[in-house]
C-alpha cells in the first residue's frame, strides 16, 4: 500500500478539489490527477467521481482518506515522542488568527514561550465563523470565535479548545445620548443607526438577536470588517456598533455599554487538526494560549 496515495486522498478530502491540492502541494493539476489514477489502479476501485465541475471522493475514497489521517496522526505522535526524548518542543508552528482575538492573546503567547525554540508564523484572517475550520488544512493552530460556548461551526472532527469568553458591548461616541446610561437593553436601540459587520460574522448574530427581541429590524448603514475603521466611524458620528470589550480603546471618544437581556459575548477557541494536535510544539503553543487567555479573563473580570 503506497502511503503517498493515502496522503493524496486525505488532501483531496480536506481541500475539495484537484486544483486546491495541486496548489497546496506545489504540483500541477495534471500531476495530481495522474497520482489519483495510479491510486485507483492500486486499490482496484473508483476513489473519486465527478461532482459538478470537480471531483468528490467515493465511499472507498473516504475510507482510504481516513486511513491517511490515521497515518498522519501516528507520525505526529512519534514526532512528539522524539521531541519529548530530546527534552523540549521545537520547530515552526503556523497560526491563523482572528485579528481582534490575536490582539489580546498573541503578545502574551510570544512572551510566554520565551526562549523555547519554537518559531511562530502568524497570519491574521477575518472571515465568517463557519470558514475558520477550513484553515486548519494550511495552519497548525487556528484562533477562531463563536457566539456560543459550543465550538465554531465547521470545526466538527477537529480538536477545539475554548480559551476565553469576551463580552461584546454597544459602542458609541462619548457624546451620544445613550452614553449617559450605564447599560442598555434591546428596546433602547430601536431607533439607532448601526455600523454592522458582514452577515455570518458573530457580531451580526447579536444584531439578529436584538431584532428578534424587539421585532424591529436594525437600520444598518454600513457593513465593515475592520474594527479600527468601525471605531473611527462610531467616534466621529451618531451611529453605534457592536465591538469587543478587551481590545476596543475607550480613550479616543468611544464609550462601551453592556447589553442586557440577550447573549452578547463571543467565545474564543483554538482549533487544531487531530494529527497536528499530537505535535509537542503545537501542544506547547496551545497551552500558552490557554494560559494567556485565563490571565486576560481574570484581569478583565
Amino acid at each position: 500500500m503506497d502511503v503517498r496515495h493515502l496522503e493524496l486522498l486525505r488532501e483531496l478530502a480536506d481541500r475539495g478539489s484537484v486544483t486546491a491540492v495541486a496548489r497546496a502541494t506545489h504540483r500541477t493539476p495534471s500531476a495530481v490527477s495522474q497520482q489519483l489514477k495510479a491510486a485507483q489502479r492500486e486499490f482496484g476501485l473508483p476513489l473519486a467521481e465527478p461532482a459538478g465541475r470537480g471531483l468528490k471522493l467515493t465511499e472507498a475514497g473516504r475510507v482510504l482518506a481516513d486511513g491517511g489521517r490515521q497515518i498522519a496522526t501516528a507520525v505526529e505522535r512519534v514526532r512528539a515522542d522524539w521531541d519529548a526524548y530530546r527534552g523540549q518542543p521545537s520547530g515552526p508552528v503556523s497560526i491563523a488568527a482572528l485579528p481582534s482575538a490575536a490582539a489580546f492573546l498573541l503578545p502574551g503567547v510570544i512572551d510566554d514561550l520565551g526562549d523555547v525554540p519554537i518559531t511562530l508564523r502568524c497570519t491574521d484572517i477575518d472571515i465568517a465563523e463557519a470558514e475558520f475550520g477550513g484553515l486548519v488544512v494550511d495552519h497548525d493552530i487556528v484562533i477562531a470565535h463563536s457566539l456560543t460556548s459550543r465550538a465554531p461551526a465547521g470545526t466538527e472532527g477537529l480538536v477545539t479548545v475554548q480559551l476565553v469568553r469576551e463580552p461584546l458591548d454597544i459602542a458609541m461616541a462619548a457624546t451620544h445620548p445613550l452614553a449617559r446610561q450605564k447599560s442598555l437593553r434591546p428596546r433602547d436601540l430601536i431607533d439607532q443607526e448601526w455600523i454592522g459587520v458582514p452577515s455570518g460574522f458573530p457580531f451580526d448574530t447579536v444584531l439578529l438577536a436584538i431584532e428578534r427581541e424587539t421585532g424591529i429590524a436594525p437600520r444598518v448603514a454600513q457593513r465593515l470588517r475592520d474594527n479600527r475603521l468601525i471605531e473611527s466611524l462610531v467616534a466621529a458620528g451618531r451611529k453605534i456598533a457592536i465591538l469587543p470589550r478587551f481590545t476596543t480603546p475607550t480613550d479616543g471618544g468611544i464609550v462601551l455599554r453592556p447589553l442586557l437581556d440577550i447573549p452578547s459575548g463571543r467565545y474564543i477557541f483554538a482549533v487544531v487538526r487531530t494529527d497536528r494536535a499530537q505535535r509537542l510544539a503545537v501542544r506547547r503553543v496551545v497551552d500558552a494560549f490557554v494560559s494567556v487567555a485565563a490571565r486576560v479573563g481574570r484581569e478583565q473580570a
